[in-house]
């Protein structure tokens, strides 16, 4: 925590330094800008593909995909808030961000990682009602029912977002500006702050578990009724039908929360900056990659649908030749 006489030097900082990946050799700077380069691109082409198969196919136009097509929205405004820049460091050497741009950064990452929490929570009930009520999910899960859940998944981004970066910036901050992360992320914008945040970081912290554990817990809870309800089928391949449908969205949800909980719950000891950059990539830029090959790769009406999508593009290009 800044002290009392730090605060008496403190300068307005008009932009900031993301020293993130400036320590390493040019060589590995430009591998790892190919790298990113080619994770961003398949993440967007990815997320694009399954928003685009699920509107277009009328075999996907169920409540799952609907919530689906969802992530995928979400997937590419997380990965636009943090790579073009984090890219443009790596290639181009432009380290700064200015004041605005890095609030914005901060309040949009905030803002997609909450969403993000909620979301995977609402696509859990969903799969909770299919399994255990499925003579009723048609109308359970309508269409004015599935619109309301997923507004309630994007909403609690807005408060959250916008009382952490408004409170953050409002602060004063240090001589020094040099943030040592790939984007503004609260802890180490946090640092560079002359002034006592000892409220600020309770709420963080209060606001993070809260987040976190909120969806967390929605999600145990709709597996615990969905293992029950498995066990009493009694086929095995009823059980192999009704895990399926689960699968892709557990395996999504163990990646986000996994990677997650290591960046931002691991004890201060054992947590460097360069340790939390690494964990910051996977749930950052990796797992926006991973979900929709996931969901394309263990999901064969997905296969299926995409299959049909190509064939009638082929046979458009055909007639049109």
């Amino acid at each position: 925590m800044p002290t009392p006489m730090a605060a008496e030097n403190w300068t307005r900082v008009s932009e900031f330094v993301l020293i993130s990946f400036s320590s390493l050799p040019t060589e590995i700077q430009s591998l790892l800008f190919l790298t990113f380069l080619t994770i961003y691109l398949v993440t967007l082409m990815g997320n694009s593909l399954i928003i685009l198969v699920t509107l277009a196919d009328p075999m996907l136009h169920s409540p799952m995909y609907f919530f689906l097509r969802n992530l995928s929205f979400l997937e590419i405004g997380f990965n636009l808030v943090i790579v073009p820049k984090m890219l443009g460091t790596l290639i181009a050497r432009d380290t700064t961000i200015s004041f605005t741009g890095c609030a914005a950064q901060m309040y949009f990452f905030f803002f997609f990682g909450v969403a993000e929490c909620f979301l995977l929570a609402t696509m859990a009930y969903d799969r909770y009602v299919a399994i255990c009520s499925p003579l009723h999910y048609p109308v359970l899960m309508n269409q004015r029912t599935r619109a309301k859940l997923a507004a309630a998944s994007w909403f609690p981004g807005f408060p959250v977002a916008t009382v952490q970066t408004t409170w953050l910036f409002s602060f004063p901050f240090c001589a020094t500006n040099k943030v040592n992360h790939f984007f503004c992320d609260s802890p180490p914008v946090l640092r560079l702050v002359c002034a006592d945040t000892a409220q600020f970081e309770i709420y963080a912290i209060v606001g993070t578990i809260l987040v976190v554990m909120i969806p967390c817990l929605l999600i145990l809870c709709s597996y615990t009724r969905i293992a029950a309800a498995i066990l009493q089928i009694p086929s095995a391949k009823g059980k192999h039908k009704a895990f399926s449908t689960c699968s892709s969205h557990l395996l999504v949800v163990s990646l986000f929360y996994v990677s997650s909980s290591l960046t931002y719950f691991r004890p201060k000891s054992n947590n460097s900056p360069e340790s939390k950059k690494l964990l910051s990539l996977s749930y950052t830029v990796v797992t926006p990659m991973l979900n929709p090959i996931i969901y394309s790769l263990r999901n064969n009406e997905v296969k299926n649908a995409l299959s049909r999508t190509f064939q009638k593009v082929l046979t458009l290009r055909s007639h049109n030749l």
